[in-house]
């Protein structure tokens, strides 16, 4: 298959792929999506094989407008609402009740909930208009891989697998979406994002729950992200907590002769004289600019299979902070830069 790159003026042929039950990538403001009718269980189906994706793991379900998400779940609360009113279209991803049979097991995860996305991106808004239907939206990498912040980087996994691409140049935020259960008594985030725990709570006036990010092994996972390993390059990366000192980094280099990566903030990478076999790529100024960032970079270490260890700067999870760290503990596997 010859995937196809398309722009704003060519939604009409994304669309048809859509209905055709062909696969379409598509932007948002967080990360490039990979789409397809969600109420096609056959062009679902696609999305796991093209990644590469566990059957257990639920697809997020992407559309254009309100009443689209109505159509498959039970009523919403008057706290959904206002999230709603406040966060849509936007980077909050909310986890509803289904009303009986309204979406395919292979959507779910064999669940009787679905999370729904209304993306702030004008493009593929206007794509799932044109289209119709909504779209399941998972990233569009393979499966475990960091993911998509440009079409280049969809092109480079996807190639082959998919119908088109839709380009709108590199995603604003950078990280997924916050994911939010608001199936259950207590409104839980699954999976932090931009949208923050104290955003959330501003709005609804009470405490959420945010401490589920993970489920075991034979468990089902509600939510993207919570079971599997995620984002991670090729090489070994390793976390550099905020107590560790990074002269200590650069001691075990010296005694450890190797191409070493480092993702740090600006003011870390100008006060360490680095030694030459080192690449140093910078982070930004603070947790905004690290989290926009995070995929792309670790992306660009696997254009160079010469590197095996990439040492990153670790956060205090304040904030976007949650999010960017959420992200780096998965593309690290949890490996810290003191078990060396």
């Amino acid at each position: 298959m010859e995937t196809l790159i398309l722009k704003g003026n060519q939604l009409d042929k994304a669309a048809q792929f859509i209905r055709q039950g062909e696969l379409v990538a598509f932007p948002t403001e967080t990360v490039y999506g990979l789409g397809a009718d969600a109420t096609n269980e056959a062009a679902v189906k696609k999305v796991y094989a093209a990644k590469g994706r566990p059957s257990d793991n639920p697809l997020i379900v992407t559309v254009s407008d309100i009443a689209m998400v109505e159509k498959y779940t039970q009523p919403f609360s008057d706290e959904a609402k206002a999230l709603m009113k406040k966060f849509w279209p936007g980077s909050l991803t909310m986890i509803f009740k289904l009303k009986p049979n309204a979406l395919s097991k292979t959507v779910t995860g064999g669940l009787d909930t679905a999370a729904f996305r209304f993306p702030n991106n004008q493009m593929t808004l206007d794509l799932i208009s044109k289209a119709g239907v909504p779209i399941v939206g998972p990233s569009a990498n393979t499966s475990g891989k960091p993911s998509p912040t440009t079409a280049k980087h969809v092109y480079h996994d996807l190639n082959g697998k998919i119908a088109a691409i839709v380009d709108d140049g590199p995603t604003t935020v950078g990280v997924e979406s916050t994911i939010l259960d608001m199936s259950v008594a207590t409104p839980s985030i699954l999976r932090p994002g931009a949208v923050t725990k104290e955003d959330i709570e501003a709005v609804i006036h009470r405490p959420v729950i945010d401490e589920l990010h993970h489920v075991g092994a034979k468990q089902t996972p509600k939510a993207p992200g919570m079971k599997y390993k995620h984002y991670a390059p090729n090489a070994q990366v390793y976390i550099v907590d905020p107590d560790d000192d990074w002269h200590d980094v650069v001691a075990w280099i010296k005694q450890h002769p190797q191409p070493i990566g480092i993702m740090a903030f600006d003011d870390v990478i100008k006060s360490i004289n680095w030694p030459d076999d080192v690449d140093v790529i910078s982070l930004g100024k603070d947790a905004q600019t690290a989290a926009h960032d995070l995929f792309a970079e670790l992306r660009d270490f696997d254009n160079h299979p010469a590197y095996k260890i990439i040492f990153t700067q670790g956060i205090d999870p304040k904030g976007i902070g949650e999010a960017y760290m959420n992200r780096l503990n998965k593309s690290a596997g949890q490996m810290h830069f003191k078990q060396l």
